[in-house]
């Protein structure tokens, strides 16, 4: 035999590498967090003016602020929303569009507002005029799965409120991280029609794509999802528009302060379903017990859209 043969019979081929397997949603979650917790805080520092509140005030219908407020004016609870916006750059965004700053890597890449907390730590709040420092810092990220057994990551963010007189406000905020969908969903369709019940309190909304728009150049959010149709048909599996979970948590607070003629010490909220542009659904609040209000969100389909709890 010759020694050539020799050599191919009893000489080991060179095996290819086996594949590292993918990080888990857990190792992901937990790299990101020590990576995000390694960096300072991101701080900000904006003068608080009036023309938002103005803008916003025509946006949510509402008459508090027909014109530019002067310095001094007291800023509703959960107006705060539209100062502090994200700035990054058009190519820095994500795909869908979000602002990636804390957003979860890939491939959890399709994000949803979660909930949160506000707590107004200092009565006086926020006013016009004042120049207020914002400091983020990233406080959670986990791996959760789903009914389905889908894979999702939930990211908390603490933002702290400073101006002269210390801390303000304290808003926690959480979203929701899922993979992206790779084949295009169909449109989910409603139930039928479940007749709203009524509460204590309540209102009703229908969100126009106007309202969507104006209140997305107000918060500078670029998420697809409240102002491409095609984006939320085509990919994301929604049946239209989704109106901000910011703006339902805004109207919610309204509500409360038109009915208790003061204003919240805390607040906390929880998005469980999207609502939808042209849609109407109501908001609904319960009487007071002790030092909180027990609030919801049903669409006309019976869905429940977010709950709530307001403390005075």
């Amino acid at each position: 035999m010759s020694r050539s043969l020799l050599r191919r019979l009893y000489t080991t081929a060179p095996q290819s590498p086996s594949p590292s397997p993918s990080p888990s949603a857990s190792q992901i979650a937990a790299q990101f967090l020590s990576h995000a917790q390694s960096r300072p805080p991101h701080t900000q520092t904006h003068l608080l003016d009036g023309a938002q509140l103005h803008r916003l005030s025509a946006t949510l219908s509402r008459t508090e602020f027909r014109s530019t407020p002067p310095n001094g004016t007291k800023i509703p609870p959960a107006w705060h929303l539209v100062y502090f916006t994200p700035a990054q750059l058009e190519e820095e965004l994500g795909l869908d569009g979000t602002d990636t700053t804390y957003n979860a890597p890939h491939p959890f890449t399709r994000r949803m507002w979660a909930g949160g907390e506000l707590e107004w730590v200092n009565a006086e709040g926020l006013e016009v005029g004042q120049t207020v420092k914002e400091t983020t810092r990233l406080v959670e990220a986990s791996a959760k799965t789903t009914r389905t057994g889908e894979e999702m990551i939930v990211v908390g963010v603490r933002k702290e409120f400073e101006n002269e007189r210390g801390v303000v406000l304290v808003d926690k905020r959480n979203w929701i991280f899922r993979p992206p969908i790779t084949t295009p969903l169909a449109p989910v369709a409603p139930t039928n029609f479940v007749p709203i019940s009524d509460a204590h309190h309540y209102r009703d909304y229908i969100q126009s794509p106007v309202t969507l728009f104006r209140f997305s150049a107000l918060t500078f959010n670029a998420h697809k999802i409240h102002y491409n149709r095609e984006w939320c048909r085509e990919v994301e599996g929604h049946r239209d528009l989704v109106v901000h979970g910011p703006l339902n948590l805004v109207h919610m607070v309204d509500l409360w302060r038109d009915m208790n003629g003061r204003w919240p010490r805390r607040v906390t909220y929880r998005n469980t379903k999207p609502v939808y542009v042209g849609e109407r659904y109501r908001i609904l609040m319960d009487e007071e017990r002790g030092a909180g209000t027990e609030c919801r969100l049903v669409d006309d389909f019976g869905g429940l859209g977010m709950v709530g709890r307001v403390e005075g």
